[in-house]
């Protein structure tokens, strides 16, 4: 899934060039690169679908220039993620209705890759054989606001090649703080990673009950896609699709939904805090994040520091948990918390300053 705008790492991600198709952790690869490389160890490259935008295309053919050009899935609307699977399974189905399917965000850190695709290999083994809707969650390590939650039956284990997998009981989306906490301290919880893993005939089966206007839209295309009209024949489902969810249209729904938990050192990375957490920090003590080629801090703790133009000079002094963030055309400056940043993509928003979202 490849079509969000990413406004949470505003203002390095922008409408014309989302966080998916940016390097921002400076490896060489910008994530959908290395989501597309992860899955590689997976599946052969024939087997790889992005959803994405249509107004992505030519960024997705250019960072993925390997990827067969028929298995890139435009949307001419952003309608949330249950069309976007929707699409993906509909089509698949016209080529392999007994695949297996693993949903998962071109956007998202994964830092130990051989636990992931050991997960994931796992995972698949279990639903080529069985009707379930699988969700991975992330022990979590901090009572994270950012993230969303799965509470699960801790007395309904699901053996899985070794590892057990559970019934799950509630979602609930991004906490405040001290909620987040209680969430871990009850030992019930994991986060929400949004990687999803079942075979075609049961995720279709689940929007036909849970869903049924968007399976009856996207149904009316068996002889379609894969065709010259299946561009046509997506422009008008969008138009008439709902905008929602798989968490909520299908997986608070179904009685099919198990949480399988994970460890691999994983990330949404959706926000400059999150990415804060992430990155080293320096060797001064201070605590500072900086992904800069020239800066010069006095005083500097607990801030995190960005900048893509390799020649300039960032000066700091007596500042104690801010970001700074340098782009072309935009320099931000403001503290770290949430609130604020939260409150300044509010304002873009509210005074039309289209040129900078």
């Amino acid at each position: 899934m490849a079509g969000g705008i990413g406004s949470r790492f505003w203002p390095a991600s922008r409408n014309s060039k989302p966080k998916q198709f940016l390097d921002i952790l400076g490896t060489g690869k910008t994530f959908i690169q290395q989501t597309y490389e992860r899955f590689l160890k997976v599946v052969p490259k024939e087997n790889i679908l992005v959803v994405t935008s249509a107004q992505y295309e030519a960024l997705v053919k250019e960072q993925l220039p390997d990827l067969l050009p028929e298995n890139i899935l435009l949307e001419p609307y952003r309608k949330n993620t249950a069309p976007c699977i929707a699409y993906a399974a509909y089509k698949l189905e016209t080529l392999n209705p007994n695949a297996s399917m693993v949903v998962a965000p071109s956007d998202h850190l994964i830092l130990n890759e051989d636990e992931f695709i050991a997960t994931i290999k796992s995972a698949l083994e279990y639903t080529e054989q069985n009707d379930s809707l699988i969700t991975l969650g992330i022990k979590p390590t901090r009572p994270e606001t950012a993230y969303g939650y799965i509470q699960y039956n801790k007395k309904l284990g699901i053996d899985i090649t070794g590892s057990t997998a559970y019934k799950i009981k509630t979602f609930t989306e991004k906490p405040d703080v001290d909620l987040a906490k209680v969430f871990i301290d009850s030992g019930e919880f994991l986060w929400n990673s949004g990687i999803f893993i079942w075979n075609l005939r049961t995720i279709k089966g689940e929007l036909e009950r849970h869903q049924s206007e968007i399976a009856s839209l996207f149904a009316k295309g068996r002889d379609i896609y894969n065709t010259h009209k299946e561009s046509e024949f997506i422009e008008n489902v969008y138009e008439a699709c709902p905008s929602i969810s798989i968490d909520y249209g299908i997986m608070e729904k179904t009685d099919k939904a198990i949480v399988y938990p994970a460890s691999f050192g994983w990330s949404d990375l959706g926000t400059w805090e999150s990415l804060y957490v992430q990155l080293d920090k320096d060797d001064q003590g201070r605590n500072n994040a900086v992904k800069a080629e020239r800066v010069m801090l006095n005083e500097v703790r607990d801030s995190l520091i960005i900048s893509d133009e390799p020649g300039k000079l960032i000066v700091a002094a007596n500042l104690d948990g801010y970001m700074i963030v340098n782009t072309e055309d935009v320099l931000m400056i403001c503290p770290r918390d949430e609130a604020t940043f939260k409150n300044i993509i509010t304002d873009l928003v509210v005074k039309e300053l289209s040129d900078f979202q």
